[in-house]
């Protein structure tokens, strides 16, 4: 391992943070993607003194056998040596000498260039081999039932991983790296004008075919389980879209203005029970369609272990429908994010997982490829149940990243992703693919430089970092709050950044910038970049998890169905706010047109003017109080022991009978109690 000594010169060089600046490569600009507070160093590699000597011995050595041979080439030796000389004596840009073992470094703040003596060594580390431990993976099991299993992609993971576990694999960090720049088309993609407005935007998220296809289905369903009871639902009649569209919108009200029980929204309470929503339907309505919510056709669905099973059947018309329509509506910017998050469940289902890095540490997973800076989700993959072999498990990062990027091969886009993904294999993969990655990952992982695993280490000081690189792959050790070990493609090795600082109970500084503390701790430039830029789908869960679309079901599939609704608001929210550039839609009259007030103007527009449920009914008592006898409405036995008359009831008397109305459902006097019902 190679290590700075003292006496050594460093030569800092100070690079502007006003732009994403550029590292140093083949003269093109590599995106750095950082805030104007960060400020950041380039601290070039240089090797110890005793590879120098060495190295000045054998350069010694072929001149004398140059001398003898009376090769013209001494004069180029001697003329390279006199150039280095005079570059030693020149004095470089806002560089300085260690004495006494500190290293003087120049520090960019608001209030001009500060000198601090910062007495710790910088270190950086070289590995000649890796070690072949075995992967330290989560040990619960995954798997990822929308993607179809693809051979050669195990394979090609077995001969990445073979290589980066050759001993010469991983060399000093000093070589230069080769980032071609971002220069793809991206951002919203919509012909929609200036008139538009929050209807139209979730439309191209959610179109007006997904609503016919659901409204199919429910009626298929609806019809479905009545002929699995043998009996007839008198309260269902089959829905159309306009109603569709005004039970979503109902659903979208709902997270908005919370209460533990659907049903009090039409409580006769005035303090509780919302008047919009008696008028758009009625609970009884509401319950049923809660009810027969569908979208697949049960008849055709195969059973597991049939050929063609599918564990995600009964919400794939959604996933095909809403994958393709949040990839084609906003094209991917350059920095891009790749986590999972976690959908709240209250019930039993074999998907859910257990999480504890989590804020919600229980619920369905769901695996997302965000935009950094808006967290627009452009892709999704779910987690359904356990993978069918062990080389499955072992390559579930890897697979699940290759299938969030398909379609980004040679766009030059960079990924920042957590620790469960981030390998060797996968980032040489990338980078074949003309993708460069950053992220955290697990030390002992094969591929990993062994010279940089804890154990090889030792105690870090807060700061203090190494690194080994391979072409751009990169791999860096560092403390921060605690050691952490990154891989990065996309930064060159030895550019130190750093932040502002937080101010501690007994480490305040004098206020003028002149104590590193003030500033925080050094990092280096990996590091930098994933904080900067793993953000993509926090953004984009803050988003969502503000306002719940939907109710807690028993239905595993209902979770996904909701999420996906509520995920088309959220992206169609970014999707309008880039467009508009902050403007708000005609007619809004506040002053900032938040989420909340998109999402109720988009709840307001799904209902428009629908009263069609309550019209119905009504229209439905009418026909049948003119002749019930008509619509199968008859006295007849209802139940061998009696039961309070309804109308007896509704006029404050108490009669019982054993006779009654079927469709209606209610016991009634024999005599003119039934047609007084009725009517």
């Amino acid at each position: 391992m190679a290590a700075r000594k003292r006496g050594e010169l460093f030569t800092i060089l100070e690079t502007s943070a006003d732009t994403e600046a550029s590292a140093v490569s083949d003269g093109e600009e590599c995106p750095l993607n950082l805030s104007v507070d960060v400020k950041w160093f380039e601290i070039p590699f240089r090797r110890p003194e005793s590879d120098e000597e060495e190295e000045e011995e054998e350069e010694e050595e072929d001149e004398v056998v140059r001398e003898d041979e009376g090769e013209p080439e001494l004069k180029s030796a001697a003329a390279a040596a006199a150039a280095a000389a005079e570059e030693e004596e020149e004095p470089a840009d806002a560089a300085s000498y260690i004495a006494g073992g500190g290293c003087n470094i120049i520090l960019v703040t608001g209030n001009g260039i500060k000198h601090e003596e910062y007495e710790e060594e910088s270190y950086y580390a070289s590995s000649n081999n890796c070690s072949d431990t075995t992967s330290t993976d989560s040990d619960i099991d995954f798997s990822d039932l929308e993607e179809e299993e693809h051979a050669g992609l195990f394979s090609s993971y077995d001969v990445l991983d073979e290589e980066c576990t050759s001993p010469d694999f991983w060399g000093e960090p000093d070589q230069v790296i080769s980032i071609e720049p971002f220069s793809a088309d991206s951002g919203p993609q919509h012909s929609l004008g200036d008139d538009a407005d929050t209807l139209d935007y979730f439309r191209l998220l959610f179109p007006d075919s997904l609503f016919e296809h659901m409204v199919e289905q429910t009626n298929n369903y609806a019809l479905y389980r009545q002929r699995r009871s043998g009996r007839s639902d008198p309260h269902w009649h089959p829905t159309d879209v306009r109603e569709m569209k005004a039970y979503v919108g109902l659903n979208i009200l709902m997270g908005i203005n919370q209460l533990p029980d659907y049903g009090m929204y039409w409580a006769s309470d005035i303090f509780i029970g919302n008047a919009g929503f008696k008028k758009t339907m009625t609970a009884r309505r509401f319950e049923k369609l809660n009810q027969n919510l569908h979208l697949c056709d049960r008849l055709s669905e195969p059973s597991k272990g049939e050929l063609g099973y599918d564990g995600l059947y009964k919400i794939r018309p959604l996933l095909d429908m809403v994958g393709n329509t949040m990839w084609d509506a906003y094209l991917p910017n350059r920095c891009l994010t790749i986590d999972e998050c976690a959908i709240a469940t209250k019930g039993r289902f074999s998907p859910t997982q257990y999480m504890p890095s989590k804020p919600l540490r229980k619920g369905l997973k769901v695996w997302m490829l965000c935009d950094s800076r808006s967290g627009y989700c452009h892709r999704t993959r779910l987690h359904v149940g356990k993978p069918g072999d062990d080389a499955a498990i072992a390559a579930l990062g890897h697979r699940v990243v290759m299938s969030l990027v398909r379609g980004l091969e040679g766009r030059h886009h960079h990924l920042f992703m957590d620790s469960f993904f981030t390998s060797v294999p996968l980032l040489q993969r990338l980078m074949q693919d003309g993708l460069y990655a950053c992220g955290p990952t697990n030390p002992y992982r094969r591929g990993y430089p062994d010279a940089l695993r804890p154990r090889s280490v030792g105690k870090l000081d807060p700061g203090e970092f190494y690194q080994c690189q391979r072409g751009n792959l990169v791999a860096t050790i560092t403390k921060d709050a605690k050691v952490v070990s990154c891989l990065s493609s996309n930064s060159a090795p030895g550019i130190v950044g750093i932040g502002p600082g937080n101010k501690r109970d007994g480490d305040m500084s004098d206020g003028d910038g002149s104590s590193l503390s003030a500033l925080g701790i050094p990092r280096p430039l990996p590091l930098l970049l994933y904080q900067e830029n793993m953000r993509g789908v926090d953004l984009c869960d803050q988003l969502r998890e503000c306002y719940q679309v939907g109710r807690p079901c028993k239905k595993w599939w209902r979770y996904f169905l909701w999420f996906y609704v509520n995920l088309c608001i959220v992206n169609a929210y970014i999707i309008l706010r880039e467009s508009r550039g902050g403007v708000p839609p005609a007619g809004f009259n506040g002053k900032e047109f938040t989420q909340r007030h998109f999402r109720v103007r988009l709840a307001q527009q799904l209902i428009g003017d629908y009263q069609g449920a309550r019209g119905m009914e009504r229209a439905a008592r009418k026909r049948h109080a003119d002749s019930p006898l008509e619509y199968g409405h008859r006295l007849e036995r209802m139940s061998e022991r009696s039961r309070r008359c309804r109308n007896c009831t509704n006029k404050g008397l108490r009669h019982e009978s054993v006779f009654g109305c079927k469709i209606c459902n209610v016991h009634l006097c024999r005599g003119g109690c039934f047609s007084e019902f009725h009517k």
